[in-house]
């Protein structure tokens, strides 16, 4: 499949590397223009991927750790439904300093690209938004999404459409079901960012 051309609708998908992203955020998150082109783009990834994660947990004190927070919007969505408990991770500091406060009980400067400093079997569930996309997290980083959630624990991601195939997020997702490390509860093709014609595959797995 061709890769869908989001290069000239939103700059941060010509980046390639880890130093050129976290740039990009701490210049995006100055004077809160982040949070307005995310209300101007009609961003619904972190609405529509809680509200999947929601249908299947029932447990609202569950620990959930946000894996790429940004500013916070999947908390914000989390905190409607009655969820408490999460800790937020990002790659910049400066999305991390524009988060609400008191919305986190946890907020941590990581590079998703490596080993997570967390315990085996540590959280509840995993969500993960955004963060799957071009330049950014490559799928290796489901291995440890895995290692730190509980047996029968959720993990619900967005994977951007034009890295799907490319990045193999495809195969990744299907080894991982082959050898029985998770199960899928859902995956679909999310509207994501439809007014900048851009989509994203929303899956939830549980941990086996």
């Amino acid at each position: 499949m061709a890769q869908k051309d989001v290069g000239n609708k939103i700059p941060i998908y010509k980046l390639k590397t880890t130093d050129e992203v976290m740039r990009y955020y701490d210049e995006w998150g100055e004077k809160d223009k982040y949070n307005k082109d995310m209300v101007d783009w009609n961003y619904t990834g972190p609405k529509e991927t809680v509200a999947t994660f929601n249908k299947h947990e029932n447990n609202k004190d569950t620990l959930i750790f946000d894996a790429g927070c940004g500013t916070g919007l999947v908390g914000v969505e989390l905190k409607k439904y009655g969820f408490e408990n999460f800790h937020g991770a990002d790659l910049s500091q400066t999305l991390l300093d524009t988060v609400p406060k008191d919305l986190y009980q946890k907020l941590v400067k990581v590079d998703l690209n490596k080993p997570i400093e967390v315990e085996d079997n540590f959280y509840g569930g995993v969500m993960c938004v955004g963060t799957f996309t071009f330049g950014h997290v490559k799928p290796n980083a489901l291995d440890e999404f895995i290692r730190i959630t509980k047996p029968g624990g959720l993990i619900c991601f967005t994977i951007n459409e034009g890295i799907h195939e490319e990045y193999g997020f495809d195969k990744k997702i299907d080894i991982l079901k082959d050898s029985k490390k998770w199960e899928e509860v859902e995956f679909f093709k999310s509207d994501y960012i439809a007014s900048k014609d851009v989509n994203a595959w929303l899956g939830l797995y549980r941990v086996l």
